[in-house]
């Protein structure tokens, strides 16, 4: 009895088919060496004592979950290694067990793999989406080291959504969502045709149950027909081959849910005019017999024009390669052949996984694994544009499936998004080409860069020495590559803009206190960028320069003006509004404080300092910006007027706001302003724009007024 074998019948309580084990094992044993499927006995061993107890929503044993992704994994033929770390894939996350102990069990490439799947649990983040697109972030960059890492995760959520039936409906719906925009598209990009299509209906089936029963059943209804139709002339093409002395494969194709779906929706088409094409597959030895092949249907039925594709000279971006032709069949039937080899249909069902290749020095003899690190490499590159939300955008817009394909002026093939203009084309070929790029040539001829490509097109870029990325770029460009690249290029050069002209804005701020840069001397500074918690002059110079802080009140905390005044509680001192020399005060015209208001002053880069009443509505926006909020006070003597506004509701009749004015006047105040709000049938509401002295002056007007027989009712209007 091999190791294998004494493992199984050695499990506790459970026979060789529990869990799914025994399955997983028949499975290895046709590819894997015996000290191979020892290694994932070993692992199950291990994560079913990790998960002892644990149930999934379902009620089923934990372990069935890692085991049935780990089956998924071995119908691909994967390495022990990814085997492995599939059933061990939950163990850190959800058990005491930890990533130390699995490297010194399954070495240190297991843990690896272990770690890059692991959600990012440990992390506190401000949002779910954030807390998502961060986990996909370390999962998309993980791969470009080791692309085990997204199989594993794709199998993950296939066996998710296949028992995704235990979720609540919104939580379900969510994970369809994310499944239909992110899994299925690099499944697709990677060229796992298998994992992309059970993907896809999963996430259709749940994500739009209504309509996904509809189709079934519709579909369901035509099959019958479908089957003696794809019968007959499946057993013509193949009478052809047999009589040209080809050996070939037909198969009739099945149409997968999802796909119907999607045609009905993108080409406004109804089921039945979608359901009626009809799908074959020719699998042939080689590359000239698909084409020798290609004339033989041909000749069978006629082919549609402009319905032609060749794949196989032209591959298409996850390294797919097949001839597709449309024909008129039986009564103008449509019907749709692919012809392509038995390697290239293995390709086509397992993309990266066909020729299992993750050394970085062996990529170089497989064309679905080179074009799929050609994509990753990329990726490091994209996931500098800024947040991990950011990242996750810009790779959704890298896995749209429409691609165009042209050519350099070498010959060389470059695949683009559908609609990617020539700019585009500029940085997909080099990074630099981009930023230089100042005119381009489509088929020789000069083009504006914001000129969509078309397939089969011949593009060449003319660039020139110390040309720049222009910003309007981003409204025409397609690729995340290039829309990356234009960002990047904008930020730093604000950056060093800002920094010059913070620099000049603050020398010259001190120069009105008679100070200047170098005046205030490094120590000064020093003890400032400390206080105010950056991390050198250069960021303080680029706040300046952003408007994120006023130079006039950096100067006066540079050169102390201001110290001996009380501080609040972030230690910024507290600012006495008149007099304050350099200091640009303007009051806000929502709230019209005055002295005798409780207030704080909010730094604009316009308007200088304006100052709001705490209870001003308006606050509510500002205090998302704590930074820019500074304490402020009021002298205690203060010999000017301020705006204030007052709101009073009066009965109809005739003199009465002639009779208000005239008890504003005697107050001591000027009327600026009145504005009639509302009249009814027997009352009125005015607001006066009033000059005060202070808060008493105020509530002396207002308590006159209020006294008034016409006056039912007065207060101070504040938004």
């Amino acid at each position: 009895m091999d190791y294998a074998s004494t493992i199984l019948s050695k499990l506790p309580g459970a026979s060789r088919r529990d869990h799914g084990v025994g399955r997983l094992v028949d499975t290895l044993k046709t590819y894997l060496p015996d000290d191979h499927v020892d290694q994932v006995l070993r692992a199950y061993t291990f994560g079913a004592g990790a998960h002892d107890g644990q149930t999934r929503k379902s009620g089923e044993p934990y372990i069935t979950h890692p085991i049935a992704v780990a089956q998924e994994l071995a119908d691909m033929h994967l390495d022990a290694q990814a085997i492995t770390a599939a059933i061990l894939h939950d163990v850190v996350e959800d058990t005491s067990a930890s990533l130390d102990d699995i490297e010194e069990h399954f070495g240190h490439e297991v843990a690896q793999l272990v770690d890059a799947v692991s959600k990012l649990d440990q992390i506190q983040f401000r949002s779910r989406a954030e807390a998502q697109a961060e986990s996909f972030r370390k999962m998309m960059l993980a791969m470009i080291e080791d692309i085990r890492v997204i199989l594993v995760k794709l199998s993950d959520r296939l066996h998710n959504m296949q028992t995704l039936g235990a979720m609540p409906a919104d939580k379900k719906k969510r994970i369809a969502r994310e499944t239909l925009d992110i899994y299925a598209p690099i499944a697709n990009r990677l060229g796992i045709n298998r994992l992309k299509i059970k993907l896809e209906d999963l996430g259709f089936m749940h994500l739009y149950p209504f309509r996904y029963r509809v189709l079934e059943k519709a579909l369901k209804k035509s099959k019958g027909s479908q089957r003696q139709i794809v019968k007959r002339i499946s057993e013509e093409f193949s009478k052809a081959l047999e009589e040209e002395g080809i050996k070939g494969d037909v198969v009739g194709r099945e149409k997968h849910l999802y796909s119907i779906y999607k045609k009905m929706t993108e080409k406004k088409r109804l089921l039945s005019d979608i359901v009626d094409v009809y799908g074959f597959r020719i699998i042939v030895d080689d590359v000239n017999t698909c084409y020798q092949t290609l004339g033989l249907v041909h000749g069978l039925y006629k082919p549609m024009p402009g319905r032609f594709k060749d794949y196989i000279a032209i591959p298409r971006i996850n390294g797919y390669q097949s001839l597709h032709t449309t024909l008129f069949g039986p009564k103008g039937l449509p019907l749709e052949v692919q012809i392509r080899t038995r390697e290239m249909d293995r390709v086509a069902e397992a993309g990266v996984a066909s020729h299992w290749i993750y050394k970085a020095d062996e990529k170089a003899d497989a064309t679905p694994q080179r074009r799929a690190r050609e994509w990753l490499s990329n990726l490091a590159e994209i996931q500098q544009s800024g947040t991990s939300e950011e990242f996750l955008e810009s790779v959704k817009v890298d896995l749209f499936p429409d691609k165009i394909y042209v050519f350099t002026p070498k010959g060389d093939i470059m695949p683009l998004p559908k609609g990617a203009t020539t700019v585009d084309f500029a940085y997909a070929v080099h990074t630099d080409i981009g930023d230089r790029c100042v005119a381009a040539k489509i088929d020789r001829a000069l083009v504006p860069l914001r000129t969509q490509l078309q397939n089969g097109q011949t593009v060449e870029v003319i660039t020139a020495r110390g040309a720049k990325p222009n910003p309007h770029w981003l409204t025409f460009v397609r690729s995340a590559k290039a829309r990356t690249a234009i960002r990047n290029h904008m930020k730093n050069l604000r950056a060093v803009e800002s920094v010059d002209l913070g620099k000049r804005l603050l020398d010259k701020s001190l120069k009105d206190l008679g100070s200047s840069l170098r005046k205030v001397g490094k120590v000064r500074m020093a003890s400032v960028l400390e206080e105010l918690e950056l991390k050198d002059a250069s960021e303080l110079f680029e706040q300046l320069g952003l408007g994120e802080r006023l130079a006039p009140l950096t100067a006066r905390i540079l050169v102390g003006v201001g110290e001996e005044s009380e501080t609040d509680d972030r230690g910024v001192a507290g600012l006495i509004i008149a007099g304050t020399e350099g200091m640009v005060i303007s009051y806000a015209r929502c709230c019209h404080p005055i002295p005798g208001d409780v207030v704080m002053g909010y730094l604009t880069a316009g308007r200088g300092i304006v100052i709001h009443r705490n209870t001003c509505g308006n606050l509510s926006n500002f205090r998302k910006q704590p930074e820019k909020w500074i304490s402020v006070t009021w002298e205690k003597e203060i010999d000017r007027d301020f705006s204030c506004q007052i709101q009073t509701e009066t009965r109809n009749r005739t003199g009465v706001l002639a009779e208000v004015a005239a008890t504003i006047a005697d107050c001591g105040s000027n009327i600026e302003q009145v504005e009639v709000l509302g009249r009814h049938e027997d009352c009125s509401i005015l607001t006066f724009l009033l000059s005060v002295k202070d808060r008493n002056h105020l509530a002396k007007i207002m308590r006159n007024v209020r006294n008034m027989p016409n006056v039912m009712r007065v207060s101070r209007d504040c938004a």
